[in-house]
């Protein structure tokens, strides 16, 4: 029986090996694994390579998240708007500060955060907005912009799954104050482990965070600051370094791929993605209204497929009896979590496998 993984990380190191290897065992040649120069010139070429002036690489996007959060001072009475239709990372972060996250709905074609809905949920105590520029594709950022402008607010985007995402020219992560990105190994920029990044125009912002990062000090033992242990390693900066390199061509597979399963299930009784701006299809998401159906049918033939998300931050048990935590509130998220399949994706993905993915769907539904 053939088999198709959701994605294939073994394909994707072995078209790469030897440079992944070298690159590896010069960190361990060296010994410098903390910080050094891996990470000082991946910093570097991700700010070049996004078209922002400074990168600040950390250990995850979830620290990113916090970090670009104490960037914008947010503080224990807060509240911080974002979506209910993403991972929890976006809305944990927020929680760390102390601060509330205050959920609203999302657009049902992007999935993305809604800026009809934002104005409405900002309060006096409302001091930035997380838009999340879900499954690859950046949220409408011109009203957000509008609104935090006019409303005195920061803006965090969570890039996590949008590098090289593009909103009217600008690249995810380039329009807010900060932009935060993953590079979990998944992602279609993957480390080997954890990591992430934060980017940033603003230069007293870039330095705050570089301390933050590294226990609140730039010489070895003068702390100005209390700051946390969020560095990247130097192992995965050497990977990631390798990988940029190779990421506008991972991109246009990905776009390729998303384009021929556009075409292939034509005709079936689901929602493929729609592209209002360029998307990176860090995920290929349909929508259909027996989910499961298709995606036991599709695990009968060796096709893995995934569910993002199913249960929505809002009715999470770790949210219970915040404002909002009600079914009922977020009737598009909530309508998203029962019906939405991710399909594989990942740039080596073959014509064939594409096929063979699209026939075992149209014998589903026929």
């Amino acid at each position: 029986m053939t088999s198709i993984p959701f994605v294939d990380l073994k394909a994707q190191y072995l078209s790469i090996k030897s440079e992944i290897d070298a690159a590896i065992q010069n960190v361990l040649d060296t010994s410098n694994f903390i910080m050094g120069e891996n990470v000082k010139k991946f910093e570097q070429e991700f700010a070049a390579w996004s078209g922002a002036p400074f990168a600040i690489g950390c250990s995850s996007c979830t620290t990113a998240i916090h970090l670009a959060l104490l960037g914008c001072k947010i503080e224990p009475g807060d509240e911080v708007i974002t979506v209910s239709h993403t991972f929890i990372a976006t809305a944990e972060a927020i929680c760390h500060c102390g601060a509330t996250p205050v959920f609203v709905d999302v657009d049902p074609e992007t999935y993305n955060i809604s800026p009809e809905q934002i104005e409405a949920a900002i309060t006096p105590r409302t001091k930035a907005i997380i838009p999340v520029h879900l499954y690859g594709q950046c949220a409408d950022m011109e009203p957000i912009l509008e609104l935090a402008e006019k409303h005195g607010l920061r803006v965090i985007e969570d890039c996590a799954q949008a590098h090289g995402a593009e909103y009217q020219g600008r690249r995810a992560g380039t329009m807010g104050d900060f932009g935060c990105f993953s590079f979990f190994p998944g992602k279609n920029l993957g480390a080997y482990g954890d990591a992430g990044a934060v980017i940033t125009k603003n230069e007293s912002d870039a330095r705050l965070l570089r301390l933050l990062v590294n226990h609140g000090r730039e010489s070895k033992y003068e702390h100005e600051i209390i700051g946390y242990n969020y560095r990247m390693d130097a192992l995965q900066a050497a990977i990631l370094r390798v990988k940029l390199r190779r990421l506008d061509s991972w991109i246009a597979a990905r776009r390729r791929i998303a384009r021929r399963y556009g075409e292939l299930l034509k005709g079936l009784p689901i929602q493929t993605p729609i592209e209002r701006h360029k998307h990176v299809y860090h995920l290929y998401v349909i929508q259909c209204d027996d989910r499961e159906g298709a995606a036991a049918a599709l695990k009968k033939q060796g096709i893995a497929t995934g569910v993002h998300y199913p249960l929505p931050l809002h009715l999470q048990p770790c949210f219970k009896g915040m404002k909002g935590s009600t079914s009922g509130n977020f009737p598009v998220t909530e309508n998203l979590a029962r019906r939405v399949l991710s399909l594989p994706i990942f740039p080596e993905l073959t014509e064939s496998q594409q096929d063979y993915i699209a026939t075992v769907l149209r014998n589903y539904f026929k």
